[in-house]
């Protein structure tokens, strides 16, 4: 039961951050997008999401899997050190402050080291009992783990990204908000997956249907971030309207699978044939327009 929450968890809040949060974030404010990102952060979100895509090809991510994913997370955080170091160490030239005085640095580091410990021991119970409540919830309401957990615990534990996005686009720090989401993704693919899949004894398993479905909507919204942030890296109000309405129609596919398979295929069917086509011709304009006006 776990594991399948686990992997629900890390599934739907990929999939809650591009299309709901970032979508939401855009509506309040056009988001404009930081070179760095499109560089580095978003084709890297692309490529581990098909890597955990890849390692479950054969039904389970295992403990070696788990492994490659977390030394994925080793990497990519000494990368973004380096990067940013450099990128600091230009606006130092800039900006100088005098250094405080030691009692108060010492001060502070032992406040700072308290507020991390309790921060970690509430994050911990509180996640135990979300995980509880998913289990109960799923049981009493006949659904399976999977879905309450690609819902309900996503977007539960997406909170914190939900908060920080908000209030960065609405304060104007429209690359918070848009480089918390990207980066709290790739965090999601190589440590949460990648350490929940190496403590279980056997691996996290995949189904078919996750596999073919749900891990492809997650790539999906990876990938609909690269033409969205190539676009005079702005992300437009339209855009995140869109955004929205992709979740919309990702989590009320899931309900209605859950309760009426009759009109499932009617709904790929429009998914396939309406949604996709138009998202595409609604990005190409986008782009059409943006080279238009350079």
């Amino acid at each position: 039961g776990g594991m399948d929450i686990a992997l629900g968890n890390v599934i739907g809040s990929n999939i809650f951050n591009v299309f709901f949060i970032l979508g939401l974030s855009a509506l309040i404010a056009p988001l404009l997008v930081s070179i760095q990102l499109v560089r580095l952060d978003v084709p890297v979100m692309v490529a581990v999401s098909v890597l955990a895509i890849t390692l479950s090809l054969d039904g389970t991510i295992s403990r070696l899997d788990g492994l490659v994913l977390f030394t994925g997370v080793i990497i990519y955080t000494i990368l973004v050190i380096r990067l940013g170091r450099r990128q600091s160490a230009r606006d130092q030239s800039e900006y100088f402050e005098p250094p405080h005085p030691l009692s108060s640095r010492i001060r502070q580091f032992i406040l700072d080291i308290f507020l991390v410990i309790s921060g970690l021991v509430l994050l911990v119970t509180g996640s135990n009992i979300l995980v509880k409540s998913a289990i109960n919830i799923a049981g009493s309401l006949g659904i399976r783990e999977f879905v309450i957990s690609v819902t309900i615990v996503a977007a539960g534990t997406s909170l914190p990204e939900v908060a920080t996005s908000i209030v960065a686009s609405i304060r104007g720090e429209r690359d918070i908000a848009v480089g918390n989401i990207v980066g709290s993704n790739i965090f999601n693919i190589l440590a949460v997956l990648g350490l929940s899949s190496f403590v279980s004894p056997a691996g996290i398993a995949v189904s078919t249907h996750v596999l073919q479905f749900d891990m492809l909507v997650m790539l999906g919204a990876a990938l609909i971030c690269l033409p969205v942030f190539f676009t005079g890296f702005e992300i437009t109000r339209t855009e995140g309207m869109i955004l929205l309405t992709y979740y919309v129609i990702y989590t009320s596919y899931l309900i209605l699978a859950e309760n009426s398979w009759e009109y499932i295929p009617a709904y790929i069917a429009a998914i396939r044939f309406i949604i996709i086509p138009l998202t595409v011709v609604t990005f190409a304009f986008t782009v059409y327009h943006q080279i238009k006006n350079r």
